[in-house]
């Protein structure tokens, strides 16, 4: 990835992480070689490859502006990079980056991870705390935590080998094409990250490979518990992941009924679908992106007759919260895997998954489980009685309790507005209106009136 590139992939973040730094004409060289320090031990924690100190991007607004910063200076009659290898122990292959981007000179700092012991300088460690350069020594737990990952790096599917080397890719220079992106036979396998450092084939290459040896189950049950008769079961797969996914995604839209609602029919019927179909799209795409592949374990899709589950082995990723991870903060568990689904426009580093997901459901639809985490996404039906319903409603059909709160508000408070919903509802006001525009159109609720003048009218 070029020094563009990966600065306009650093200012995608909502905000500074602990791996990376913003600076614009900042210079102090001590400080300078502590922040090395703490930002190579920050990428080892969080098992990053690489961290990055940027010049040339305000920090706050995280808005381009260039940069005068020299990184060819001198310091005390000795060059600073000199001065910077030479207090840092053990050494560090640090290296300095130049480019315009958007019209501005930035410099970018490239910084390895830590490995085998932390990075000190001047025989200090240092770590990131949040956005802040802290001593090491007086956060006894992230010390430990560092030393643990640094004698038992965590397994990846970057850096575990594949169950065999005898693997062809016929299929993704396929997939790529399509794309209209054309992969070298030469360079693809270390472009794309599908070499260990020992130069091996790894997990990621058997992954996209003709013959990964792991497929995507849909599993049908009658009921709506795994005792119900077992009514089919789907392997799609056993081939390059990025076809397997894209089978399934396109099983998802033949599962996705859709119904004719005649109540209430004056000159056309409306259509209701039996589920968010953007919603169940970002699920899938979430659970194999963030899946924990190093157990040998795939992802698992099951649809009862009320609902589809997806799981997705393994939990959040370390350094991501729950509150980021509602929010659509990106913390990818395959990091490279993350790198190729964007590239190919499968995802995209807006985060916007997990939000689509709970605009349609609400954050209920998410059950974090031991060594998993499912996505519960429920039917629709129309003509079949919810007993579950607000009893003050009577609908026969299914909704989130979302949903179902925008009713009651609407109910209590016709002239109640989108910001007052928002705020109710602890949600965007964008995730209000695509929730008021579903109820619209499957006749539950109807604006009576302006937008600033009106009132709602529930059905």
């Amino acid at each position: 990835m070029g020094v563009k590139e990966q600065v306009l992939e650093l200012i995608a973040y909502a905000e500074e992480q602990e791996w990376f730094e913003f600076k614009e004409n900042w210079f102090e060289p001590e400080a300078l070689g502590e922040y090395i320090a703490a930002l190579s031990n920050a990428a080892a924690l969080l098992g990053k490859k690489y961290a990055y100190m940027v010049w040339g991007i305000q920090d706050i607004t995280q808005k381009i502006v260039g940069t005068t910063f020299n990184p060819h200076i001198e310091y005390n009659r000795e060059p600073l990079q000199h001065y910077l290898a030479r207090n840092l122990s053990p050494s560090v292959n640090f290296t300095f980056f130049e480019d315009t981007v958007d019209g501005n000179r930035v410099v970018m700092l490239q910084i390895p991870a830590a490995q085998i012991v932390p990075t000190a300088f001047k025989n200090t460690r240092f770590i990131r705390i949040g956005s802040s350069k802290c001593n090491l020594i007086k956060y006894p737990l992230r010390e430990q935590a560092l030393f643990k990952m640094l004698a038992f790096p965590t397994e990846t599917i970057e850096n575990t080998s594949a169950d065999t080397q005898e693997l062809t890719f016929s299929k993704l220079f396929a997939f790529y094409g399509a794309k209209g992106i054309i992969l070298k036979k030469n360079t693809f396998k270390k472009n794309l990250g599908l070499l260990t450092k020992d130069g091996e084939l790894n997990l990621l290459a058997q992954l996209l490979s003709d013959n990964s040896g792991f497929p995507l189950r849909v599993a049908i049950f009658e009921g709506t518990t795994k005792a119900s008769h077992l009514f089919s079961v789907r392997e799609f797969g056993y081939t390059n992941l990025l076809y397997s996914l894209d089978e399934v995604l396109r099983y998802g839209d033949v599962l996705n009924i859709i119904q004719a609602d005649e109540r209430n029919r004056v000159v056309e019927r409306k259509e209701v679908p039996l589920f968010d179909s953007s919603a169940f799209r970002e699920a899938v795409i979430n659970a194999v992106l963030h899946n924990r592949w190093v157990d040998r374990l795939e992802p698992m899709i099951t649809v009862f007759s009320d609902r589809i589950e997806i799981l997705s082995r393994g939990r959040i990723n370390p350094p991501q919260t729950l509150n980021g991870f509602f929010d659509g903060e990106s913390v990818p568990v395959n990091e490279k895997l993350s790198e190729i689904f964007l590239q190919l426009h499968i995802s995209e580093k807006s985060g916007r998954g997990v939000p689509a997901i709970t605009e349609a459901y609400g954050k209920e639809a998410f059950d974090f489980r031991e060594n998993s985490i499912v996505v519960k996404i429920p039917f629709t039906r129309v003509g079949k009685t919810n007993h579950n319903i607000d009893n003050k409603t009577d609908r026969k059909i299914e909704l989130s309790d979302r949903r179902k709160r925008i009713i009651r508000e609407m109910r209590n408070n016709p002239n109640i507005t989108l910001k007052e919903l928002s705020a109710k509802l602890d949600i965007s006001e964008i995730a209000v209106n695509n929730n008021i525009n579903f109820l619209k159109k499957i006749g539950f609720v109807e604006r009576i009136g302006s937008n600033k003048g009106g009132f709602w009218r529930v059905k």
